[in-house]
């Protein structure tokens, strides 16, 4: 049997990591500037983070999510106190486009509806919403029967407000930073008067932190940059450094029924400690602030670049749009300066989604190979 092959791969198989760089199979060293589409929050085989799998898979030896109860309600506490969001609750399971289609599933429960606002250049996971992002017109796929998904353009609040007076629309999906979209952002203003307009319709607010959260714009969420509180939030990618898992948050006005929502593997042991290592590495080493110092220095010194249109995001989420498009210029970076770096549904962006354990000599080191690039 062979691999269904549905990814483009450079010729490049690592093998090993080690903080913030992996080692392929000929023993080449890379520095890792993407981490698995900002998977990678604490570092590649971070000693704390090996040690809590290691001493969670010794201590049971066998999987049961019904074994894990107790490290799921440690999670659940550590992760409301870190977020800000202690009185709301946590749904776990396994990925980001599971995260969304249960996050839109408790939308529709809440008020009964089945109409979606997703925005141009969204990317909510190999989910109903996938074809937002890739535009294949051979891709369909219904939300659930009936449903219908409605496409704005970001940051037209206009076009929002008109959909939602119907009082027909059951949730807005949005995310605080497009990732695959391309470093894109809904405005702070643009998001508060969503939030007030959907408080006013009855409608569903999911913000998809799958990619910016878990500290990596500088604030734990994102949408905190906008002082906005959502309905419902989804998590994955940086919550397990590489672990599979993903959640929700729900606000304590959804109320929770006895099999309304259901996961086979979601908030199994290993999960819950992978989780719980990397919220404890981020709060002691402070890789918060350090996103957001650093990034910020980054961004200022990309900025200026030769062939560099403009440099978008936040912390240690960068979106660098060029004149041109950037395929080459992102293999002379992995073959001959072995840096990885990540690309957009916009042909002239790279994405930044380094660990957020990169200091300033990684910093310096992409500079280094951007200036010799562009120069």
């Amino acid at each position: 049997m062979k691999l269904f092959d549905v990814y483009p791969l450079f010729d490049v198989e690592p093998v090993k990591g080690e903080g913030n760089y992996v080692i392929d199979a000929k023993g080449n060293k890379y520095l890792d500037f993407y981490g698995g589409h900002a998977v990678i929050s604490v570092g590649h085989g971070h000693p704390h983070y090996v040690k809590r799998i290691e001493e969670q898979l010794h201590k049971i030896g066998f999987y049961s999510n019904s074994v894990g109860i107790s490290l799921q309600r440690e999670l659940a506490d550590k992760l409301g106190m870190m977020s800000g969001y202690e009185e709301w609750n946590l749904f776990l399971c396994n990925s980001g486009a599971e995260a969304n289609e249960n996050a839109l599933k408790l939308a529709s429960y809440a008020n009964g509806r089945s109409k979606l606002i997703a925005f141009e250049g969204a990317f909510h996971g190999r989910t109903s919403l996938a074809v937002l992002a890739t535009d294949n017109p051979r891709i369909k796929f219904p939300v659930n029967e009936g449903a219908e998904i409605i496409r704005c353009r970001l940051n037209d609040i206009e076009m929002v407000k008109k959909e939602l007076l119907t009082e027909e629309v059951c949730a807005v999906i949005i995310e605080s930073i497009q990732g695959v979209g391309g470093i894109k952002m809904p405005s702070d203003q643009f998001l508060k008067e969503v939030r007030d307009i959907c408080t006013r319709t009855g409608t569903m607010l999911i913000i998809d932190e799958v990619q910016s959260g878990f500290g990596r714009s500088g604030k734990f969420f994102a949408h905190q940059h906008s002082g906005v509180k959502p309905d419902l939030i989804s998590i994955a990618k940086g919550m397990g450094n590489g672990f599979p898992v993903g959640g929700v948050l729900v606000s304590p006005e959804i109320k929770a029924e006895y099999g309304l929502l259901g996961t086979t593997f979601g908030g199994n042991h290993l999960a819950c400690a992978a989780s719980l290592a990397v919220l404890e590495i981020l709060e002691k080493d402070d890789l918060i602030g350090r996103a957001s110092e650093l990034g910020e220095e980054l961004k200022e010194q990309l900025k200026d670049l030769p062939g560099v249109i403009e440099v978008r995001g936040r912390g240690l989420m960068i979106g660098i749009e060029m004149s041109k498009p950037v395929a080459e210029l992102r293999k002379k970076l992995l073959y001959d300066h072995h840096i990885f770096t990540g690309s957009s549904s916009d042909k002239n962006v790279i994405r930044l989604l380094p660990p957020l354990t990169i200091g300033p000599d990684e910093i310096a080191m992409i500079l280094k190979a951007f200036k010799e690039e562009l120069s």
